[in-house]
């Protein structure tokens, strides 16, 4: 995998199911306001409801921080309604859920698993330039969680807006940043 932290968005065109509806989506659309774009292998599967629906249960607090969440699988626009009206968990879902039948967008972001015609559990924070600022990949079998993608985005924003600082691990908003110089090299 090459290196993603601060390079720009690629192109892309897509559509999605939102809300009842099916609708256009571009990387246009994610530039101006921090996104996450959390890739996930398809639909109709055992681990990727739980963790869609951790995402829709935390989707107010994303909203409160100015995040968008799209969810990207190789399925169609067409399987992600079917989806999201037989499931409840699913069911739930209020943020964009984009469609990749041709896995242009999973290519993009270097997540496809060519063999299998499907993406891997990638997840990328987008900052309102355009630019990956957090990049996560984990095995086919584990599960995210939105609680901690909310922290590592408020540590995102946090250093977006305060040049200079840093957070330190299991930072959380409101506690110490550090200030990196010489006079710290060797005291933490």
């Amino acid at each position: 995998m090459s290196h993603y932290i601060n390079t720009e968005l690629k192109p892309f065109q897509a559509k999605a199911y939102l809300n009842g509806e099916f609708i256009e989506l571009s990387d246009a659309d994610l530039k101006g306001k921090w996104s996450v774009v959390f890739f996930y292998p398809a639909d109709f599967t055992f681990v990727c409801p739980t963790e869609l629906g951790d995402l829709a249960d935390n989707y107010a607090k994303f909203k409160k921080m100015g995040v968008e969440i799209y969810s990207v699988s190789t399925d169609t626009h067409f399987t992600h309604k079917a989806w999201h009206d037989s499931s409840d968990t699913i069911g739930k879902i209020q943020y964009p859920m984009i469609g990749d039948p041709t896995g242009t967008i999973s290519r993009n972001f270097g997540v496809m698993i060519e063999e299998e015609g499907i993406a891997d559990r990638g997840t990328f924070v987008i900052d309102p330039e355009g630019k990956i600022q957090i990049v996560e990949i984990t095995a086919g079998g584990i599960g995210r969680d939105a609680s901690e993608l909310l922290r590592k985005i408020k540590a995102a924003q946090y250093i977006a807006a305060h040049p200079g600082e840093v957070c330190p691990a299991k930072w959380k908003e409101g506690e110490a940043t550090l200030a990196p110089s010489l006079d710290l090299v060797g005291k933490i």
